[in-house]
């Protein structure tokens, strides 16, 4: 993302809306502060809970800014989950999401393919003190068990290897089918972010996506499936017929806004099963202290 991109992004997210000065003051400590420290940055997050971000985490490094990079998103999370619900964190990179979940009291299990990058999501799980409730799993998730080549250099876009692709820094990764990982555990939400292994992921998950039990699903469907010649539109469409339906989240007012059908025009797209029981856990949530300050 380019200078300006960034800073557009920044003065017209919602959290900082009325509040650019203070924003673009937490990026100019940034840039310059986490140059000049030797190690990685603790940030404080929401309600007590904390990140560990270095320069370049291009998928973390928004939270610092903005309080929560993906703000409708990551609210859901925090006011959807309950104490001792069961939170599935697919492609979980450094542990944003995780962590979010924690704060919310939820058991979170936490899959991230990438070795370095697990790394980072055990410290944050460590650093936090939320080894009993968060699980973390250093694997990639696919239609059956085996192996699958993954690259390694490209931050928060790497990927499956597709067929005929050429990277740098590639590794082979253990993978499972969701169902086998959970063995019978019901989760109330699930978050994936997959870079276009979708189709894959949730050949793996019938069971799962069958459970009464799972009210809704983030996930993004960008066409990063078109370089493994999947379908999203028809894997949108398998998702509706099993009998959800898409939504956006409005956290301020703690409104679920039908879609009817229709994928959210940019970012991640909320499946939603049962629209009565959400809408009543994201009105009855409690509030959370941003650590850029405010509430949400």
């Amino acid at each position: 993302m380019s200078l300006l991109n960034s800073l557009g992004f920044i003065l017209r997210h919602p959290l900082n809306r009325g509040h650019g000065a203070g924003a673009l003051i937490r990026w100019v400590r940034w840039q310059l502060g986490s140059r000049l420290l030797p190690a990685p940055v603790l940030l404080s997050f929401v309600d007590g809970v904390r990140l560990l971000v270095e320069p370049g985490m291009t998928g973390v490094t928004g939270n610092v800014y903005c309080g929560l990079h993906e703000f409708e998103d990551m609210a859901l999370v925090l006011h959807a989950l309950r104490a001792d619900d069961l939170f599935v964190d697919i492609g979980a990179n450094v542990g944003s999401y995780t962590i979010l979940g924690g704060a919310a009291g939820a058991r979170v299990l936490a899959i991230e393919p990438i070795p370095s990058t697990f790394g980072w999501l055990a410290r944050n799980i460590a650093v936090n003190g939320l080894g009993e409730r968060l699980r973390a799993l250093n694997l990639g998730l696919g239609r059956a068990e085996g192996r699958l080549r993954f690259t390694g250099g490209l931050d928060a876009m790497n990927h499956v290897l597709a067929e005929g692709e050429v990277a740098e820094n590639l590794m082979e990764v253990p993978v499972r089918a969701l169902d086998s990982v959970l063995d019978g555990e019901s989760p109330i939400l699930i978050k994936m972010d997959v870079e276009g292994f979708e189709t894959e992921v949730l050949a793996g998950a019938e069971r799962t996506l069958a459970d009464p039990g799972l009210l809704a699903i983030i996930m993004e469907l960008n066409g990063s499936g078109s370089r493994y010649g999947f379908d999203e539109d028809a894997l949108h469409r398998d998702v509706l017929a099993r009998g959800f339906a898409t939504y956006r989240y409005r956290p301020f007012d703690r409104v679920l806004e039908p879609l009817n059908g229709a994928r959210s025009g940019g970012g991640n797209t909320l499946y939603v099963r049962d629209a009565v029981r959400l809408a009543e856990r994201v009105r009855s949530a409690p509030r959370f202290r941003l650590g850029i300050g405010g509430e949400i």
